[in-house]
């Protein structure tokens, strides 16, 4: 495909989609023809399925059913805009992809990563370009988290062990894929870290 893919990931209340419309404006402003999605939704079946899965009880679904949701809502978020967009030669940024599963489901709901990985291979089979996790620290992540009031709590919800979890869970995940993953400090100010992961960005793009 001839545009690039660029994802954001990290724990709830990382700054992660702040950077994201942040790196998407910079692009856009840079003359980049660049479109900005997020996951789970981006697409008119998949933020259908958003509503299921960030909203409600914290038991709601059990991990299980929650990677297959997720999976189904990736699969239609990749059919109608990712995949046509990179056709396009569109640089495609993505507040979360395939990378939250693996942590998310795959790692801190329960030890069903090989589940994830099987399911994205057959049904996703695509990887970001660069990847930017955002790593910040859990007890403040859920402070901001919480207070935002935006009614999709449903992961805040299981509190600060699970927060904890899911650091951890990012910071493997950037020593797996070390060639895409690039691990960004975000407890600092907001424009210090835009600076830093643009710095990249455009290194990467070059």
């Amino acid at each position: 495909m001839a545009g690039r893919f660029i994802t954001f990931e990290g724990i709830d209340g990382s700054g992660k989609s702040t950077q994201a419309r942040r790196l998407h404006a910079a692009l856009s402003a840079a003359g980049q023809d660049a479109i900005l999605t997020r996951e789970p939704g981006g697409s008119n079946g998949a933020e259908a399925i958003r509503r299921l899965l960030v909203e409600g009880d914290p038991d709601r679904w059990s991990p299980e059913t929650e990677i297959l949701l997720f999976t189904a809502a990736r699969r239609d978020h990749l059919e109608k805009t990712i995949r046509p967009a990179l056709e396009d030669g569109r640089t495609v940024v993505c507040d979360r992809f395939a990378d939250s599963t693996r942590v998310y489901q795959g790692a801190a709901r329960g030890d069903l990563r090989g589940l994830v990985d099987r399911l994205h291979r057959e049904v996703i089979g695509i990887e970001p370009d660069l990847t930017f996790i955002i790593d910040m620290d859990p007890a403040e992540a859920l402070r901001r988290g919480l207070a935002r009031n935006s009614g999709e709590d449903r992961f805040e919800d299981l509190g600060l062990e699970f927060q904890t979890k899911l650091r951890g869970g990012f910071l493997d995940l950037a020593r797996d894929f070390a060639e895409r993953c690039r691990l960004v400090d975000g407890n600092r100010p907001e424009d210090e870290v835009a600076a830093d992961v643009l710095a990249l960005a455009q290194d990467a793009l070059a």
